[in-house]
């Protein structure tokens, strides 16, 4: 049956499903239809689907074009879960958040799990695509999917494959990004790659669903503990008066040992944030505790912090208290040139703002209104950005630096600016930088 299912695949006769119609599942499914695959969305958002099956895109940095386009040669979506008998691979792209007490929440995962599998059938690959810890695919999917009466590696194939998107990024795409992949077993990792083979432009196969589940942790975790250090080396130099952006600029000359990374206001995105804490709860069953990745995951939470207390030093500067100021904060989504908002530090940011007495406000060209957010239910619209908006803030926080906001025209019509990106030079005399 393996034999059969990556003939199938290869051949592109077959159908491919994807669960999850997110910022992950709406490009994997693009790239299966141009690739030429009939394909089959699911969500359970009605908006999602409809907007696919009328060829329009609902994130900013996909084009509707290309949405329709990928309608014509043969994508639709669903919120009709039996039609997963149709396809021959199962691709799950959900959520895999942090509940309150910063541990895995894998609810996403399971309960969709559970309201495919009375559909699956034999010859199928179930691919799991979200970020979780090591183990998670051979200890929560494939019992469920063994009980349901499958023998995995013979009648039914179960993956794990990393998703490695980075929204709005134009120099890398689906396409383009290899694609790390594990099997439970041998024959699982032939259909794996069969699956992806023919869309992605090279296949990264490894020897277990756990190393694969590893692979994608220590990428996130990486970037993580870098941005840590960044960040605490941007305290120390503030505090020293010294440029912490040149400092980066001259470190990034020298060609070998060095990859420039990035301070900001904390971290932002669906991965960098959570990921960590992923392997960090993992590790505790083999009582072990990961102390660089949770320093580097503290100093990172409490970044939010410390932009406050120079918002709230340089207000005082001006002779104004936090509670009563009206602070303007310039970018939502937790990067710029994107409408991405999961987990945005400008989120919290407000929040803390808020708690102090602060009016706030913000601007995003991208983000019209605030979404409900796990945890967070502001409800705020963007307001435009104007002389008289400018103007009327006590302070204007920059927290994501959109390239389409005018920082000349901002500082020009600002009183005070905060600036949490590197955006102006440290000796203009109304920028502080936080």
């Amino acid at each position: 049956m393996a034999q059969q299912l990556t003939s199938k695949l290869s051949s592109k006769e077959a159908v491919i499903g994807i669960v999850g119609l997110g910022y992950v599942g709406l490009p994997l499914s693009l790239s299966y239809s141009e690739s030429g695959y009939v394909t089959l969305g699911f969500d359970i958002d009605k908006s999602k689907v409809d907007a696919i099956n009328a060829g329009k895109s609902y994130i900013r940095h996909i084009e509707s074009e290309g949405v329709k386009d990928a309608t014509e040669k043969g994508l639709s979506a669903t919120t009709d879960f039996s039609r997963i008998t149709e396809v021959d691979a199962i691709i799950l792209c959900v959520p895999t958040p942090l509940n309150k007490y910063r541990e895995p929440d894998l609810s996403y995962v399971i309960s969709t799990v559970e309201r495919v599998i009375p559909f699956m059938r034999k010859g199928q690959v179930l691919s799991l695509e979200s970020t979780t810890y090591p183990g998670t695919t051979e200890e929560e999917l494939v019992p469920r999917v063994e009980a349901a009466g499958f023998t995995v590696g013979e009648d039914l194939f179960v993956v794990y494959s990393p998703e490695r998107e980075d929204p709005g990024n134009k120099n890398h795409t689906t396409k383009s990004i290899p694609k790390v992949c594990g099997g439970h077993t041998e024959n699982c990792m032939k259909v794996g790659i069969a699956l992806y083979e023919s869309v992605i432009s090279a296949v990264v196969p490894v020897s277990s669903t756990k190393a694969a589940e590893m692979t994608k942790l220590l990428e996130n975790i990486h970037r993580a503990v870098n941005i840590g250090l960044v960040n605490e080396m941007k305290v120390v130099a503030d505090a020293m008066g010294i440029d912490i952006y040149e400092v980066i600029r001259a470190a990034a000359t020298k060609p070998f040992g060095f990859v420039p990374y990035y301070p900001g206001p904390g971290l932002g995105g669906h991965c960098i944030p959570i990921d960590p804490f992923y392997l960090t709860w993992k590790a505790r069953e083999f009582d072990l505790h990961t102390r660089f990745i949770e320093l580097a995951g503290e100093i990172n939470t409490l970044m939010p912090d410390y932009v406050i207390a120079k918002v709230s030093k340089a207000l005082n500067a001006h002779k104004k208290p936090v509670s009563g100021s009206k602070v303007l904060v310039l970018g939502a989504a937790y990067k710029k040139n994107v409408d991405d908002m999961r987990e945005s530090p400008s989120v919290v940011l407000i929040e803390k703002l808020q708690e102090l007495g602060a009016n706030v406000s913000y601007s995003d060209p991208f983000v019209a209104k605030l979404p409900k957010m796990r945890g967070h239910n502001l409800d705020m619209k963007s307001v435009e950005l104007t002389r008289i908006s400018l103007s009327n803030a006590d302070c204007v926080l920059i927290a994501t630096d959109h390239d389409v906001f005018d920082y000349d025209y901002i500082v020009a019509n600002a009183a005070l600016v905060v600036d949490t990106r590197g955006r102006y030079d440290t000796n203009h005399e109304k920028v502080v930088r936080a």
